[in-house]
């Protein structure tokens, strides 16, 4: 008599165990682990899911990245970072040297563009209107040229009546600038009351 295999033992209702994360590495093996993992990157990575992959607290991460890129700021990479994002990037020195080498060397932007980045990048997120605002004529081309070199994304939409976009810097507008993160922008050097008024106005 043939025996039946009842179904609480079938292979169909055997569940998939899922693998055991790895150990934290010891403390003097952090920096090479996260150097190397950032290496392998082809895009930049959470700060979340690299603390869930080598199993450490968030607190504890965040403090080797500060070490690493402490590290990084005398050799050929820099460690950047945006919001909960981060990557490794060639040095600004470097960066004519690695674009040639790589076929990417691009046109330089015009006035127009760079006065319409540095807009952005010192009020982000920031509508267009409120960007026309503060430049005095439209910036419908600047954006677009923005936004197709990845220095710019829209990150929303304002609750101003029309919901138009925001926009915000992106990773790449750090590695063009050789900036390790948004808050490394200069300081102006000068006051932008009239510019804070037009931009109020922009937005009502």
């Amino acid at each position: 008599m043939r025996e039946t295999v009842s179904d609480a033992n079938s292979p169909t209702r055997l569940k998939r165990l899922k693998p055991e994360p790895p150990p934290p590495p010891p403390p003097e093996q952090l920096l090479p682990v996260l150097e190397a993992l950032l290496f392998v990157a082809d895009q930049p990575v959470e700060v979340g899911a690299l603390a869930r992959t080598v199993n450490v607290p968030r607190a504890a991460l965040a403090g080797a990245l500060d070490e690493l890129a402490e590290l990084c700021r005398g050799r050929g990479v820099r460690l950047q970072r945006t919001g909960e994002l981060v990557q490794l990037a060639s040095a600004p020195e470097t960066a004519e040297y690695v674009a040639r080498f790589l076929g990417m060397e691009q046109p330089r932007l015009t006035n127009a563009s760079l006065e319409t980045l540095a807009i952005i990048a010192y009020r982000q997120p920031i509508t267009r209107p409120a960007i026309e605002a503060v430049r005095g004529v439209d910036c419908d081309g600047p954006i677009r040229t923005l936004l197709a070199r990845e220095l710019i994304e829209e990150v929303g939409r304002s609750p101003a009546i029309g919901r138009p976009s925001l926009f915000a810097t992106t990773v790449r507008f750090l590695e063009y600038f050789g900036l390790e993160k948004p808050d490394d922008l200069p300081p102006l050097p000068f006051a932008e009351d009239g510019a804070d008024e037009a931009e109020e106005e922009a937005s009502l």
